[in-house]
Order: structure tokens, then C-alpha cells, then sequence
């Protein structure tokens, strides 16, 4: 076997310390929702492990702070917001990517405009066309979700479907496949790694939304997990113990979705990179 040299030595070194100053953060959170609050805030405060561990936090965002049932606003929000944008990005990707068009450039830089908008120049518009058309407080906040995961979604799918090549839709138009058989049979499976990779993008985009969904879901039974756990304070009180054991049972879907889908998300974004 190859000795280690000294420099592949001090990259193994930098590579741990470079995980572990990710990781901790994650780690320290997990650690403070097992500890009292008097552990929190007394001489325990940067202890490893609580000498009196307890899982009350836990007890009191799951049946008291409605905390489950904001993870349930948050997956349906965000799984309809991935179907929606998914749907949406993946048929004009390919129209902007495949057709040559008058104005298509000037699409593309709306399209990217748009993403550059600041959620903050949106909020005031959209919060009165919610009043008044009643959609407060409900699912349609799907919609202006949209607006912020769709221009991404757009530029990731747009690239994988130009390394599609051409010849593929002429030999199936050849064979007698109607354009939408093409698109479903051929064109869709190729380019399938890019759209999997926006969807899981778009997916956590969602879910860690926070300004649209404190504007237009107010309503405690309708917040979503951000902004629930913004919530766990009071005037005079911030529960860091509820806050931490919150935001350790809200990570769990994410990070499940992350190491199942890894290699599809990784390859997704690495071969939108390559050029044909």
C-alpha cells in the first residue's frame, strides 16, 4: 500500500475538522433538547451531556405547541409546491431550451430577473391579492412559493435538456411518436436526473420558507415549521430547550430525503455542469 505523505496526512486532518465544524452545530442543538432549562442557563450551559437528561421538550412541542402539526402544514405545502413547480419548470425548460422563438431571450432574462427579486418587494402585493381573494391562511400559499422555486428549477432543467440531443426526437418523430409520446417516452427519462435534482431542491426550498409563510399563514393551526418555531417565545421568554427539540424533529424529513437521494441530487447538478 501507498505511505500517506505528509500533505495527504494534513488533508485528512483538514477534511475531519472541516465536518465536524459542519456537523456540530447540528449536534449541539440535539444535545440542548435533552437538557432542563436550568442546564441551559446555569453552569451546565456548554456541558457535553446534561447530568439530568430529559425529553420534556420534546413532550411539550409535540402535544402542547402544535409543532406536529406544523411538519404536516410544511410537507403538504412543499410536496404540492414540488409537484406544481416541477410540472411548470419542466415543460417551459424544454420550450425555451428545444424552440427558437421571437422574445426567447428576453424570457430567459425575465425569468431570471425574477429570482433576483427581494421576497420583501413581493410581500405587500401578494398578502392584498390573498385578502382579497380569501386565500388566507390556506393551501394557496403554494402558489407564491412558486414564484421563488420556479426561475431556479427553470435554469437547472433548461441546461439538462439542451445536452439531449436533437437526433433522438428526430429518429422517434421518424418512428411515429406524436411530440407529447417524445417528450414523455424520450426526452423525460434522459433529462430525468436534472428534473429529480430541481424537484429535491425545490422540495427544501419550501419547506424552509419563512417570510410568505409568516405574512399569509398567521394563523397558529396553519404555520408552517419555521415559522411555529419562531413562535415558541414570549414577551419575556425565549424556550431554547422547545426551540432546539423543535428544530431537531423538523430536520428529520429533510435530512432523510438528503442521504436517500444524494447521488441523485449530486449527479443532477454535476451533469447540468458538463457541456456537450
Amino acid at each position: 500500500m501507498k505511505k500517506k505523505t505528509a500533505f495527504d496526512w494534513a488533508c485528512l486532518v483538514f477534511i475531519i475538522l472541516f465536518l465536524f465544524i459542519t456537523v456540530f452545530p447540528f449536534l449541539w442543538i440535539v444535545i440542548t433538547s435533552f437538557k432542563t432549562d436550568a442546564d441551559i442557563h446555569g453552569a451546565a450551559t456548554y456541558a457535553l451531556l446534561s447530568a439530568h437528561p430529559t425529553i420534556e421538550n420534546y413532550i411539550a412541542v409535540i402535544f402542547d405547541k402544535g409543532v406536529l402539526n406544523a411538519i404536516k402544514n410544511s410537507l403538504i405545502i412543499a410536496a404540492l409546491t414540488t409537484v406544481y413547480v416541477t410540472i411548470t419548470a419542466s415543460m417551459s425548460a424544454y420550450i425555451i431550451a428545444r424552440f427558437r422563438f421571437k422574445g426567447r431571450t428576453l424570457l430567459v432574462v425575465i425569468i431570471l430577473g425574477v429570482s433576483m427579486f427581494p421576497q420583501m418587494i413581493l410581500i405587500g402585493p401578494i398578502f392584498n391579492m390573498f385578502y382579497q381573494l380569501g386565500w388566507l391562511n390556506s393551501y394557496m400559499i403554494t402558489l407564491p412559493y412558486g414564484c421563488i422555486t420556479l426561475p431556479s428549477a427553470v435554469w437547472i432543467m433548461m441546461t439538462h435538456f439542451r445536452q439531449v440531443p436533437a437526433s433522438l426526437e428526430e429518429a422517434a418523430k421518424m418512428d411515429g411518436c406524436s411530440p407529447w409520446k417524445t417528450l414523455w417516452k424520450i426526452i423525460f427519462p434522459i433529462a430525468a436526473p436534472g428534473i429529480f435534482a430541481s424537484a429535491i431542491l425545490t422540495f427544501i426550498s419550501a419547506w424552509n420558507e419563512y417570510l410568505l409563510s409568516l405574512t399569509l399563514n398567521s394563523d397558529v393551526s396553519w404555520m408552517s415549521v419555521p415559522v411555529r418555531i419562531a413562535s415558541l417565545q414570549n414577551e419575556y421568554t425565549i424556550y431554547w430547550g422547545q426551540i432546539t427539540a423543535a428544530a431537531a424533529l423538523v430536520t428529520i424529513p429533510t435530512l432523510i430525503i438528503v442521504l436517500l437521494f444524494q447521488k441523485q441530487i449530486v449527479s443532477g447538478i454535476a451533469s447540468g455542469g458538463v457541456k456537450e
